[in-house]
């Protein structure tokens, strides 16, 4: 097979993660709307996005083990068609538990088919370069807030919130399950036939030890810590903006501009870290996430919301690609997606805090304060759970391993 193919494999998974993970997030701009046209609690709507990234962790492992042995072109074509279901269901919604089972659940169940299986099968396309290319397929997901955030604002103002989410659910049919008929199974790697120097090579190695291995429980922790730093400030950035003068539309440009930022971040640190080394570039991201974060309790005009936003946007974006070459190193490429998926679902129960907490401390105390305050210290959290980070595996320190050690 034509290697050259690889940069379909990457376009295919950015477009990708940009429309599904774009709807899923596209929540926090139907917010406002939909409490004032329902009636409905912050919390009560933020528990939805709660839900999603409950399920969608627990789908990204089952998602990731299913394509381990399928490929992931069944995965993400599944994923496709359930994606735009649930966001005409949604669409339809007339109570709250109604939205939020429909909503939660199965945008949860279809936004993780997409992101470990496109990212784990990314992998296997390049041996070079490989994390400038995870960056570029998770640029997606940088590229969703200039793009769907914005277009689902316009719906809304022109249309009402339901006919918004309705469009939304149609386009996801068109663009995905085109995009994932182009998935194909990465080429046997030569490198990987030759150096078989990963802790999933071994031959009497368990899944069990695996996930026990201090490897997997660094990288599952950092993961975890990292999203729930920064899901709270990012799902409620634009209510928070809008209390603080900036109008709507403006108050949805930051969060553009953060996606922007998050896109530009991706590439830098993907190209940093196939240079200077994934963990160093990944701590240091994280640090700069943590100071970012604390900052906007000290921001309140529009102007100052974009500065910060270049810096946020570009920390949380560059970083979060890095986990995927971590697992690739540490674990090789035979249980990337069980791994990756694995690692994911943590990463998704970080994510599951932020919004429904920052509902509550908004709901409870009319301020979000607290909610970047302690977002900033779970964040340096994350720091220092990623200094523990154990040297990767080389040939000769695997050969003075007892067999099966993590």
């Amino acid at each position: 097979m034509n290697l050259s193919y690889r940069w379909v494999i990457v376009g295919a998974g950015a477009l990708m993660t940009c429309v599904a993970l774009g709807a899923m997030f596209s929540l926090a701009i139907f917010l406002e709307p939909m409490a004032l046209s329902t009636h409905w609690s912050r919390a009560g709507i933020s528990s939805a996005m709660t839900l999603n990234f409950l399920v969608m962790g627990l789908g990204g492992f089952f998602w990731g083990f299913i394509s381990d042995r399928f490929g992931a072109r069944p995965v993400v074509l599944i994923g496709a068609v359930l994606l735009g279901l649930a966001l005409v269901l949604a669409s339809r919604a007339t109570s709250l538990i109604e939205f939020q089972l429909t909503y939660g659940i199965l945008v949860g169940v279809a936004a993780s088919a997409f992101f470990a299986p496109m990212i784990a099968t990314t992998t296997g396309w390049f041996e070079t370069n490989r994390s400038l290319a995870v960056s570029l397929v998770s640029a997606g997901m940088g590229v969703a807030p200039m793009t769907v955030s914005p277009f689902a604002r316009w719906l809304i103002l022109a249309y009402d919130w339901q006919t918004a989410m309705f469009v939304i659910g149609i386009l996801s049919w068109i663009l995905l399950i085109p995009a994932a008929l182009l998935v194909r199974r990465p080429p046997i790697s030569t490198q990987d036939e030759n150096a078989p120097d990963t802790i999933a090579d071994r031959a009497d190695i368990s899944l069990a030890r695996v996930f026990r291995s201090k490897q997997f429980i660094v990288l599952g922790g950092t993961f975890f810590a990292c999203c729930a730093a920064h899901s709270g400030p990012i799902f409620h950035m634009v209510s928070y903006a809008t209390i603080c003068g900036v109008g709507p539309m403006a108050a949805v440009s930051i969060y553009s501009v953060e996606g922007l930022a998050g896109l530009f971040g991706r590439l830098i640190y993907g190209t940093l870290a196939d240079r200077l080394g994934v963990k160093r570039v990944l701590v240091a991201g994280l640090f700069i996430q943590a100071f970012a974060i604390a900052t906007y309790v000290l921001v309140s005009r529009l102007e100052e919301f974009y500065a910060l936003a270049l810096i946020f946007g570009s920390a949380y974006g560059g970083v979060m690609p890095l986990y995927a070459v971590l697992a690739r190193e540490y674990f090789g490429p035979r249980i990337i997606g069980t791994v990756f998926g694995a690692a994911t679902m943590l990463s998704s129960i970080g994510m599951a805090f932020g919004p429904l907490v920052g509902g509550w401390i908004f709901d409870t105390s009319g301020s979000y304060a607290w909610l970047y305050l302690g977002s900033a210290a779970v964040g340096l959290g994350a720091v220092a759970i990623a200094l523990a980070f154990p040297p990767f595996a080389t040939p000769a320190m695997r050969s003075a391993a007892p067999a099966g050690a993590g």
